[in-house]
């Protein structure tokens, strides 16, 4: 495997992503890597037996609980735990068709119940724990009770979730909880499932796992509807940790260890890093903070604690880690004491924090690490594409996984994206017209995505993201707008005070966009205000004024209608979730949103410009 070595830049073994470009009479092509895929497990069950035999002592999981010191498992242990539960699961009704739903968030409780129910072949369901905490009719609860017919469901917590349960519990779906139960609600300790004995029935569950077996439903986003409950087999987690592992092929060198926090119900977590350590018997730090002012303390004394081999985050996350690690020299060298790679993804990485990274990693260690990003959806397990080389621009995805096969379809101005492989998804669970309308004639799944070759005269330059094919719109004179291309440059042009936009101008004569702020950061514009939420912010003179430069700004930038930003204005109230405008990782619903602001939407293009509309023309000229 070739070797990453960049002068100032730390050593890293990266795996050879090598493709080929093949053309079809129609205008369409196919990408696939030179490397065929190789041999993956039967289940991820069996990589737990193997280093429970191979390496029983190691740590494979710890958590804190309410900011305790670190609860600690090995990986022998963890297997005779799994045991017990896949046994207390087989002691009941439980299947596909009454799986069982895990509606808190990451925990060892979490991890062990996983692979209980993988070691009994009956599929688990991580759910966001925002469609019982943070919203208020629990409607995208409903709809996932309601589809999968659970027969047990699980929370850390009892008494948080009260008001949830009570919503969508029936009388034959039987609680678990680990700590705190509802007083009102009848449930099972996990203490109780842990001690259940496990017996051969256990071995003779497992044996009956292959490749086809249903893991988990994870749900979509519902950025553009009810969730959908995408079926991960065995064989979509098996086989992507392999290609994982040919990518990355460092992580073959030694055991990874992860202080990691994103969500076990969203496949870069649950599927992907919990995976990663799993596949590769590493050690997960399960990080009890995020990308909040709150959580970020949290991940701060993480980070000081435990030194990752590898890290991902989100952008907003590095955004908050770099404010740490400017100051923090403690946390500054440990963090980079031993890491190899880090991996963002869910959105652009703004180059000035990727610019203070590198810097930062100098200042530690005398030499910047290696930041990729990479790309992939629920459907596709999740890894897909990956660069294994330094980033060189923004968007920049790389090329297509060992075994993994794309599609490149004109479409408009667009390549579409489809793909086909051993990590893609049979299909949406109870969803049989869904399922038929997302797969084409020869087997490909239509991930609604364009990408562009970085070179179109050689392969191996990678590709780069361009947007959702259904998402570009034309305005009144037919010139075309390109989504994700004019998004990216408001988030750009107005760091860090936006964290997203929704954009209008479908047969319009201009281009208009409603600012979602980031109350965080806008509130360093305002220090003195007493209050952080939208609603003060956007009315604040000094905050508009701005907002007013950057548009101006920007659209001295533009090169014409196609991503000239004439007004905008800023958002006084955060995206609803309960009004499908957000989904729980924060992706945003164009359509809801514009939807839901209709007064506003009409306000972009009244003339003259009403007062809350910043209007770029007032000194730029059109």
């Amino acid at each position: 495997m070739p070797l990453v070595d960049i002068p100032g830049m730390r050593k890293v073994r990266m795996g050879d992503l090598s493709a080929e470009r093949v053309r079809a009479d129609n205008g369409v092509c196919y990408v696939r890597a030179l490397e065929t895929l190789g041999d993956y497990p039967r289940s991820l069950t069996d990589r737990l037996r193997h280093w429970a035999e191979a390496a029983p002592e190691r740590i494979f999981l710890a958590d804190r609980v309410n900011g305790s010191d670190w609860r600690r498992i090995s990986y022998a242990e963890t297997l005779e735990k799994a045991r017990a539960v896949a046994q207390f699961i087989l002691d009941r009704d439980l299947s596909a068709e009454r799986p069982i739903v895990i509606l808190s968030g990451n925990s060892t409780e979490h991890g062990l119940i996983a692979l209980g129910a993988m070691m009994a072949g009956v599929p688990y369901a991580p759910v966001s724990p925002a469609y019982s905490l943070v919203s208020r009719d629990h409607a995208k609860l409903k709809h996932i009770f309601d589809l999968l017919t659970p027969g047990l469901v699980f929370t850390a917590e009892g008494v948080p979730f009260e008001a949830a349960l009570n919503d969508v519990m029936k009388p034959d779906i039987e609680l678990v909880t680990a700590r705190n139960p509802s007083p009102d609600r009848p449930s099972l300790s996990f203490d109780e499932m842990l001690a259940t004995v496990p017996t051969s029935a256990v071995a003779a569950a497992d044996a009956e796992v292959t490749g086809k077996t249903i893991a988990k439903f994870l749900f979509t986003s519902g950025s553009t509807g009810l969730p959908k409950a995408v079926i991960n087999t065995q064989r979509m987690l098996c086989a992507n940790q392999v290609m994982i592992a040919h990518a990355l092929a460092f992580l073959n060198d030694e055991p990874p260890v992860f202080v990691d926090w994103l969500p076990w119900n969203h496949t870069a977590g649950g599927n992907h890093n919990f995976g990663i350590v799993l596949h590769h018997g590493g050690t997960f730090y399960i990080d009890d903070g995020n990308p909040t002012p709150a959580g970020i303390a949290k991940t701060v004394r993480n980070l000081s604690e435990v030194a990752p081999t590898i890290y991902f985050n989100v952008p907003k996350g590095y955004e908050m880690l770099v404010e740490h690690l400017s100051g923090n020299e403690k946390l500054r060298n440990n963090f980079y004491s031993r890491v190899k790679l880090l991996q963002y993804a869910g959105a652009g990485l703004a180059q000035h924090v990727l610019d203070a990274l590198e810097e930062l990693a100098v200042k530690a260690v005398g030499e910047r690490i290696m930041m990729i990003t990479g790309y992939g959806s629920t459907e596709t397990a999740p890894f897909a594409m990956t660069s294994t080389w330094p980033l060189e621009r923004p968007g920049e995805i790389g090329l297509p996984a060992a075994g993994l096969e794309l599609k490149l379809v004109p479409n408009e101005e667009k390549l579409e994206l489809r793909l086909r492989g051993p990590s893609l998804t049979p299909g949406y669970w109870r969803m049989p017209d869904k399922t038929a309308e997302s797969f084409d004639e020869e087997g490909f799944y239509r991930i609604g995505d364009a990408i562009r070759f970085i070179d179109a005269q050689d392969v191996n330059r990678g590709f780069q993201f361009d947007g959702r094919v259904a998402e570009d719109f034309k305005l009144s004179t037919g010139t075309w707008v390109n989504m994700a291309g004019v998004r990216s440059a408001i988030v750009k042009a107005f760091a860090p005070y936006v964290r997203d936009a929704v954009l209008t101008g479908l047969n319009r004569d201009h281009i208009g966009a409603l600012l979602l702020v980031d109350a965080d950061a806008a509130r360093r514009i305002v220090p003195d205000l007493d209050s952080a939420d939208e609603h003060a912010i956007a009315r604040h003179p000094a905050v508009r004024a701005l907002f007013g430069e950057r548009l101006q700004q920007l659209a001295a930038q533009s090169t014409g209608s196609s991503n000239l930003v004439r007004r905008a204005i800023i958002l006084d109230r955060p995206p609803s979730i309960d009004a499908h405008e957000v989904t729980d990782k924060g992706s945003i619903n164009q359509s809801a949103v514009i939807a839901n602001c209709a007064e506003l939407v009409e306000d972009l293009y009244a003339e003259p410009a009403p007062e809350h509309v910043l209007d770029a023309m007032a000194t730029v000229g059109a």
